[in-house]
């Protein structure tokens, strides 16, 4: 069953394959299901092509996937250009929200890069 360009199998719970998308977490994807009236525990293939046909209009009017990761790129390159404090610190490498750098380093190295992968 394709909802939004990608397949997914039929015994896969709904809510599930939701919360493959970049940017749609647990309370973004039952609020869609509720939108929907959709029971959480309902499978794909159990969906009627009219509800598919909802839930892609309504993913493609969200700002996910590609647009969101290009967002956060742009808001991270906007803070390095302003020189702000976040800005620089995502420049080097190091820790954005004020953790420790003297010996938990490394997780910041990488997780704070441009390139970063959500």
């Amino acid at each position: 069953v394709l909802i939004w360009g990608v397949n997914f199998p039929e015994n896969r719970l709904i809510k599930k394959s939701l919360e493959t998308f970049y940017g749609i977490g647990n309370q973004h994807s039952t609020r869609i299901l509720a939108q929907h009236s959709i029971f959480h525990r309902a499978r794909v293939g159990s969906l009627p092509t009219k509800t598919i046909t909802a839930l892609t209009a309504e993913l493609s009017s969200m700002t996910i996937e590609t647009d969101l990761r290009r967002k956060l790129v742009e808001n991270i390159s906007r803070l390095k250009e302003m020189g702000t404090y976040r800005g620089r610190r995502h420049a080097m490498g190091y820790p954005v929200r004020g953790q420790n750098t003297r010996s938990q380093i490394m997780s910041a190295r990488k997780l704070n890069r441009v390139e970063r992968r959500g």
